[in-house]
């Protein structure tokens, strides 16, 4: 069936969270690069121009997509700032694990939505109320995030995804070295990367677990 059979046989009309909804699945399953309006009504049976009945612009489209995405993640809960910091990373890591185009465009958008302005002020509201001071909350907010998108923005480039591909790669690297050239490097394959069951993606919360600390002892010191 065209795009104008589609059309034709959908009765029922379209709201903006079923286009962002369908949006973000097309870019989860094509990537950003690839995605336009016009894949997008084809993907709903509509006319790319009807869109534009749901969202004034592509600009719009992306902020609500962004939405969507913050949406999904955990707002902070539970008791003490650092577990619910935490539990919010791995959220946020989950979450850009399952669109990975989003990775880039997380903090971007100039016109965010009402979920990502509910997920930041939750965030910041945690540090504030646990006693950090303004500085130290945006301190502490930047430092988080740019580990978080940082280690999600590797993780996504990286040319392996199980242990058996890492320890391949690793293996092949490591084939490649001249025998004493770069110890150090060698040293972490044979003796960190190539250990059973390594998972690159464990090193996250390790990673995370040094952030905290380091603020709690900023935050405890007088």
């Amino acid at each position: 069936m065209t795009t104008t059979g589609h059309a034709a046989a959908r009765r029922t009309p379209l709201s903006r969270g079923q286009v962002l909804q369908a949006a973000v699945t097309l870019a989860d399953e094509s990537g950003i690069g690839a995605f336009s309006m016009r894949k997008l009504g084809q993907v709903l049976g509509v006319e790319a121009m009807s869109l534009y009945n749901h969202v004034a612009s592509k600009g719009d489209l992306l902020d609500g997509m962004i939405d969507v995405v913050f949406s999904e993640v955990g707002l902070p809960a539970g008791d003490g700032w650092k577990a619910a910091m935490r539990q919010r990373a791995i959220s946020v890591r989950e979450v850009l694990g399952r669109h990975r185009w989003a990775i880039g465009l997380m903090e971007s958008r100039s016109s965010p939505g009402p979920a990502t302005l509910r997920h930041h002020d939750a965030v910041l509201g945690c540090l504030r109320g646990a006693g950090f001071s303004v500085e130290l909350t945006a301190h502490a907010y930047s430092l988080l995030d740019s580990y978080i998108y940082g280690f999600a923005l590797q993780e996504a480039s990286l040319p392996f995804g199980t242990t058996e591909e890492t320890a391949q790669v690793a293996q092949d690297i490591a084939g490649q070295m001249p025998a004493g050239e770069y110890p150090h490097l060698a040293e972490l394959v044979t003796v960190h990367a190539l250990q059973p069951g390594y998972q690159y993606g464990r090193e996250f919360e390790i990673g995370l677990d040094l952030i905290l600390d380091a603020l709690e002892r900023i935050a405890d010191s007088p």
